[in-house]
């Protein structure tokens, strides 16, 4: 489709990842993906500078790194705490990850939500031309596009939702879901990782809201419409096999190899996060080693996890008990010359990663529930053609969806993910490679370029189609909630 020239990107998220020299082998795959799209537009990056203020000023600090146009805005300490710590990650984060035991409601955190969404509003208000094109990304912003339309904005506006959108039943545990879900009508375009994801959405809009399905699939509620769509993200396949050639990547490659010992690598890389499923994925690991004694000497399990929200007390708690439960594990089946379980919570480089992949033979990658997951997918990359890896992948993680050549697992059987780990380290060279190229084919198709490019382009569609709803398809009478 040909657009305007003097169309232009706005993509707003709460952090934004500083852009780097396009090809550049540090850059992340969604910032590479947002900085292509931004620089092809000569758009501007809007968000949240990461810096704590006394008060809130609404002053913009405007730069330009690597042909973007970053805008930032720094938040009062109060705002990041109950709006960022709380609302964000205390209440939407456990909520959306079917964590329903560890969601927090409180009406403070609600408060600094919408208070937060106003302020983003407001100061990105006066950098909106009348041609622009406004993407908003994940979960921190989701009232952020009714907040404009109530400034006057009539531009095209879409939303990006990077985790799970969770099954009505849950929803409906959340005070005031009805005004967060009718927040996400104001938006032309509403994306999801999966089906499924969409498909919970469109659930509570049917059986809640007293909304109506429409013939060309958009949904209409709370007298508006939006179209919902399934944009499954992916990484930037190229890039990442080509970091494979990178030094660090080989001397990384080179460490693992060496300290393997002639083993088999199990391979856990996860941010330190409840949803990820670490907790059940060493428990399995344990059964493993309790009935195939034979398998003890032969693998070990490395398991990376990174620190993240350590303000949060849910995580605090994780971290001591992961080192717990794999000290327990190590105790009981370590020998002098043996370790099962390498428990790793440094951070490491893209780079460094790639080269850890290559050498791993299973990677496990069983969350509890998941947006997407994009491990599964560099793990696939990074792999050797002539001697792939195996994929272990949790039915509940978006990946399962399209990854269908994996070994697919329930992640809170122990059982069924030892199973499948013994299945993977057995399995001859020929399946290996055959599910490997079926894998890495899906890697190259649905890569970030292609997430990027569909989303947008279904924005440019919105925009020029205009709201002009066909005739209603499917209705269903509201149910108070």
């Amino acid at each position: 489709m040909e657009h305007s020239a003097l169309s232009r990107l706005i993509v707003v998220s709460n952090r934004i990842s500083a852009p780097a020299p396009e090809g550049a082998a540090s850059q992340g795959g969604l910032a590479m993906a947002i900085s292509a799209a931004l620089r092809q537009s000569s758009g501007i990056w809007f968000g949240w500078s990461g810096n704590a203020i006394d008060e809130f000023t609404g002053q913009i600090s405007m730069q330009r790194e690597a042909g973007v146009t970053i805008a930032t805005i720094d938040l009062e300490a109060q705002d990041i705490d109950e709006y960022y710590n709380g609302y964000a990650n205390r209440t939407l984060w456990p909520l959306f990850h079917y964590r329903i035991d560890l969601t927090q409601y409180e009406r403070s955190f609600g408060e600094a939500y919408a208070r937060v969404n106003k302020r983003f509003a407001d100061t990105l208000l006066p950098l909106i031309g009348p041609d622009d094109i406004v993407w908003i990304q994940d979960y921190h912003l989701i009232p952020l596009g009714r907040e404009l339309r109530e400034r006057g904005v009539k531009n095209a506006i879409g939303f990006f939702l990077h985790i799970p959108w969770p099954a009505r039943e849950l929803i409906l545990t959340l005070p005031r879901h009805r005004q967060l879900v009718e927040s996400l009508f104001h938006y032309d375009v509403v994306g999801f990782h999966t089906e499924e994801w969409k498909a919970a959405f469109q659930s509570y809009v049917i059986n809640d809201a007293d909304g109506m399905a429409l013939s060309d699939g958009r949904l209409t509620a709370f007298g508006r419409t939006v179209r919902p769509g399934a944009f499954p993200i992916g990484i930037d396949a190229q890039g990442f096999k080509d970091l494979i050639q990178s030094p660090v990547a080989q001397e990384s490659y080179d460490r693992i190899i060496e300290s393997k010992a002639g083993r088999k690598m199990l391979l856990g890389v996860d941010r330190l996060d409840y949803s990820k499923g670490i907790d059940e994925r060493l428990l399995a690991y344990e059964r493993l080693l309790t009935d195939s004694p034979e398998l003890r000497r032969q693998i070990f399990l490395l398991q990376i996890s990174t620190y993240t929200r350590s303000e949060v007390t849910a995580y605090q708690d994780m971290i001591e008990r992961l080192d717990s439960i794999s000290g327990r594990i190590n105790g009981a089946h370590a020998e002098m010359d043996w370790i099962p379980i390498r428990n790793v919570h440094r951070m490491h480089s893209r780079e460094e990663l790639a080269g850890i992949y290559r050498a791993a033979d299973v990677a496990l990658v069983t969350p509890l529930r998941d947006g997407m997951n994009l491990v599964a997918k560099e793990f696939v990359a990074a792999q050797d053609e002539a001697n792939p890896g195996v994929l272990v992948l949790s039915r509940f993680a978006g990946a399962a969806w399209q990854m269908r050549d994996a070994l697919i697992v329930n992640p809170f059987s122990q059982e069924d993910v030892s199973d499948a780990v013994k299945r993977a380290l057995a399995m001859p060279l020929k399946e290996r490679q055959s599910r490997w190229r079926a894998l890495m084919d899906g890697v190259e198709r649905d890569d970030i370029n292609a997430w990027r490019d569909n989303f947008v382009a279904a924005m440019h569609e919105a925009r020029d189609q205009g709201r002009k709803p066909p005739r209603p398809r499917i209705a269903a009478a509201r149910k108070d909630g």
